[in-house]
């Protein structure tokens, strides 16, 4: 959506294009199987390879995820394989309702996203407008986007749009996450919508499937996919989890691993790629219990930036700031386990260092809602490409586990004993087994199967006609047509009453689902900046805990003595787990230290002759470029507290001696 006003880490104009020219230049990441780019039938896009920087950068990321939730949280991490067999993704509904909708250009075969080509062509005449009415473009991300959608949409002219198209305009981009295929279609026809690259007119929208399918094994019987979210796995082990955790509830698991998207139309960097880390959490929860958390009252007062439901199908985009406990209990937020969430991912990001004042949550709207959630909210980051998801926290109700269940006959359930013996009366099923089997042969595990899944509302509705006229048909697909007569010789269906000692029951989920690329991605523009009078070098203001590396040691020239105490200071900081690098180049120490600002390097040591006489050190701050200047214990001490996230420059820099002196050219 369009990128009004979107600024740096400093509020000053954002330059895209330095920042994209800083990550290929210090290899942050780069596109994968570049040198084969070009080459006829070689798609390379959507995929993505990390630098040394960007490796560091996301693993710390990692790494704060785990203490921030799995330790935090007593979570149970799992690994599981990506290679997922085709019925647990049929099972699962991936197979049949995991998809976008995509439009084929006749003439030259491209292939569109639907969503995406409104977007681009309805933003494109917005700005055209702007432009008519003597608007300015407010920032240089802006101005690039309109520059590129001129080149690529053809029919984009400086024409005023009456004010009411601008509104329906405005309105449909609110709410372009909410429509469906037919909803798209119409919204194409209505306002003659084309391809934009060549002015084509386009088939109606199809849906895609964006799972990548594969066999496995070496007959290609078995067919497969590579997972498109780590979730399966988890809701697959849940009894095992629930063993491991003392038949406790409620308990939650996690795990981070690489998914697979088979994206239509990839583009935005690392916003939008095939391959991509995820790190995922699945919170059991009795449904009985309201949804409650003990730990909520922590986290009451935690004001979040809420873009609700309502305020999309309105047409507009305005948030509110709500405490997270007002907005569970007006319900605007479902329950106070997924607003826990919403609050511990805030603080999450809050902790990486994105800016707050570019995080929204925003509540999912009813076409665009999964299938299998009754409520989702997104953690939406604001980058110069728009405002992207990064974090899905929905509430997936009992749906994975009990399809599962249903389809393997396994025991996805919670059984607990009652604190007092209830009676309960329903319709049971007892089946004549020794009669069953010759009967139905190999179906009769399918259809025994259906029998015992059958509702108690279906149960009651099958007994009277079983006894009456002999038999009833039971609904098993995949055996014959999907029906199947059941005579009442190998059945019976009868109202009965049971004491009950045991509560058994399926768990709900809560989820929160973090997409850890994009969220890399939106940090490092929240974090870059440019210092006046060095515009052509960027500056990454990553917290200290997240920076890539963590210390910068510059020897003041490449006189011999200096290199003992630089090899002695490596040692020191890796023995206390602190990365750091050594730039003993011929540059001056302030070209160093600038071009590893580019980097996030927070904190630098310069080893001079008064090293060599007293073995202190100064200590430089990115940020602010002050020094300090102390003994090596103090310094390492100092640099140990900052990049652990125990103190900040400020409380080091009060305790220590100012230092004034050369920095610099």
């Amino acid at each position: 959506m369009s990128q009004a006003k979107f600024t740096n880490k400093m509020g000053e104009a954002f330059d895209r294009s330095l920042l994209e020219s800083l990550m290929k230049r210090r290899l942050f990441y780069t596109q994968a199987f570049e040198i084969y780019q070009g080459s006829e039938g070689i798609e390379t896009r959507g995929l993505f390879d990390y630098g040394p920087a960007g490796c560091a950068l996301q693993a710390n990321i990692i790494e704060q995820w785990r203490k921030h939730f799995v330790l935090e949280e007593d979570m149970l991490e799992v690994d599981c394989t990506m290679l997922t067999p085709h019925d647990v993704l049929k099972t699962s509904g991936h197979v049949d309702k995991f998809a976008d909708w995509m439009c084929k250009d006749p003439k030259n075969g491209e292939i569109l996203r639907a969503d995406h080509v409104v977007e681009e062509v309805l933003e494109s005449r917005l700005e055209g407008d702007k432009a008519a009415r003597g608007q300015k473009v407010e920032d240089k991300a802006q101005e690039e986007d309109a520059k590129k959608r001129k080149k690529k949409v053809k029919d984009t002219k400086a024409v005023q749009l009456a004010d009411d198209t601008v509104k329906e305009y405005e309105k449909i981009l609110a709410q372009i996450d909410n429509y469906g295929g037919k909803d798209l279609e119409e919204i194409i026809n209505k306002h003659s919508i084309v391809n934009p690259s060549t002015g084509n007119k386009m088939e109606p929208p199809v849906q895609f499937n964006l799972m990548f399918q594969t066999q496995i094994g070496p007959r290609g019987a078995s067919k497969g996919y590579l997972r498109p979210e780590t979730a399966q796995g988890q809701f697959l082990n849940f009894a095992k989890l629930l063993d491991f955790n003392q038949q406790s509830m409620p308990f939650a698991s996690a795990s981070i691993g690489k998914s697979f998207r088979n994206e239509i139309s990839p583009r935005t960097g690392l916003l939008r790629v095939r391959e991509f880390l995820m790190a995922e959490i699945e919170h059991f929860v009795d449904p009985e219990s309201g949804k409650k958390h003990d730990r909520f009252p922590e986290v009451a007062d935690i004001e979040l930036s809420l873009l609700s439901r309502e305020t999309q199908l309105a047409g507009k985009t305005e948030v509110k700031t709500v405490k997270i406990s007002d907005a569970v209990k007006g319900k605007l937020v479902d329950n106070e386990t997924l607003g826990y969430f919403l609050a511990r991912i805030q603080l999450f990001l809050d902790k990486l260092g994105v800016d707050r004042r570019k995080l929204r949550f925003r509540q999912h709207m009813a076409n665009e809602m999964a299938h299998y959630a009754t409520d989702c909210w997104d953690a939406e980051l604001q980058t110069s490409y728009g405002w992207i998801e990064c974090v899905g926290c929905a509430d997936r109700s009992a749906y994975d586990l009990t399809v599962h269940a249903k389809r393997t006959g396994a025991p996805l359930v919670v059984r607990e004993p009652r604190k007092e013996p209830i009676e309960i009366e329903d319709y049971q099923v007892e089946i004549d087994k020794k009669k069953f089997g010759p009967r139905f042969k190999k179906d009769g595990k399918a259809i025994e199967e259906a029998i015992n899944n059958l509702s108690q509302n279906m149960r009651s509705k099958l007994a009277v006609p079983l006894q009456e006229t002999g038999k009833v048909d039971i609904e098993v697909p995949g055996v014959g047509d999907g029906k199947v007569a059941v005579e009442k010789e190998l059945m019976t269906i009868e109202k009965r009453k049971r004491t009950e000692h045991t509560r058994e029951y399926t768990p709900n989920v809560i989820e929160p689902s973090f997409g850890i690329g994009r969220i890399l991605y939106s940090l490092i523009e929240h974090s870059f900046w440019t210092r006046q009078g060095d515009e052509a070098r960027g500056v990454l203001s990553f917290p200290p805990p997240i920076a890539p590396t963590k210390v910068l040691l510059v020897p003041l020239s490449n006189h011999p003595d200096f290199a003992p105490l630089v090899r002695k200071l490596t040692t020191t900081l890796r023995r206390q787990g602190i990365s750091s690098r050594v730039d003993d180049s011929g540059a001056s120490i302030g070209k160093r230290y600038s071009r590893n600002d580019e980097l996030g390097t927070p904190l630098g040591i310069t080893v001079d002759f008064q090293s060599l006489k007293d073995n202190t050190f100064t200590l430089r701050d990115r940020d602010s470029t002050k020094q300090v200047r102390a003994k090596e214990a103090e310094i390492v001490e100092a640099i140990k507290r900052i990049t652990d996230g125990i103190e900040k420059w400020s409380d080091v820099q009060g305790r220590l001696p100012v230092f004034e002196g050369q920095e610099l050219d």
